[in-house]
């Protein structure tokens, strides 16, 4: 079996949150539910097939950490969390263990991210792991989380910036990338205002329960 993990990006400064009047130290331990938006993603991603599961913390770490107590995942600290987004990806994929043959990177502001979807991507890298990128569209667009696979992890390292997985797609052939059809997630829903975080709260979350070892 293909070994696929999980990387959660959860190191942003949450500019445009406390911009718009968040009030919390980062979005991501504001509450849905009654449980901080990153812990709904961390689950989701341990309520799927994909091992290990590695958290990315920088600012607000102290805050993001405890939002994520009790939980099995790895924490790595991008100290340059500051620089952008790419940086955070890299802190990721330098943590994971050289059996990994592709991971998910998932976004820590997405809370309604299916774990469902998650075993999708997974399930169509391994039937075609020659593939370089699974990737989930809705409407037409492509959404998060999106897979790497390990023959993309160079040109990911070498991202600066604001530059994520996203700059990685543009670049492929079609043939590289394999798109799976995700109507009815919420493969586009992230939080970046307390107005994004009141319509992510009247939807709820997905049943994140979690999967047995």
């Amino acid at each position: 079996m293909i070994k696929v993990g999980a990387v959660v990006l959860a190191a942003g400064q949450s500019s445009r949150y406390s911009a718009a009047g968040g009030t919390e130290a980062t979005k991501l331990v504001a509450e849905i539910s009654g449980k901080p938006i990153v812990r709904h993603v961390v689950e989701a991603a341990w309520a799927s097939r994909a091992r290990p599961v590695t958290v990315i913390v920088g600012y607000a770490r102290e805050r993001v950490e405890a939002a994520l107590a009790g939980l099995p995942a790895t924490i790595a600290v991008n100290p340059d969390f500051a620089t952008g987004l790419a940086s955070s990806l890299r802190t990721g994929l330098r943590a994971l263990p050289s059996d990994v043959a592709a991971t998910l990177v998932l976004l820590g502001d997405m809370p309604n991210v299916d774990p469902g979807l998650i075993d999708r991507l997974i399930d169509a890298f391994e039937a075609a792991p020659e593939a370089r990128a699974i990737a989930p569209v809705q409407e037409g667009r492509r959404g998060n989380p999106v897979l790497l696979a390990r023959t993309l992890f160079d040109d990911a390292m070498r991202l600066q910036g604001d530059e994520g997985a996203r700059r990685l797609l543009a670049g492929l052939d079609a043939g590289q990338i394999i798109e799976i059809d995700a109507a009815g997630s919420d493969a586009s829903v992230d939080v970046d205002t307390p107005e994004d975080l009141t319509a992510a709260s009247a939807v709820g979350p997905v049943d994140n329960g979690r999967r047995s070892d």
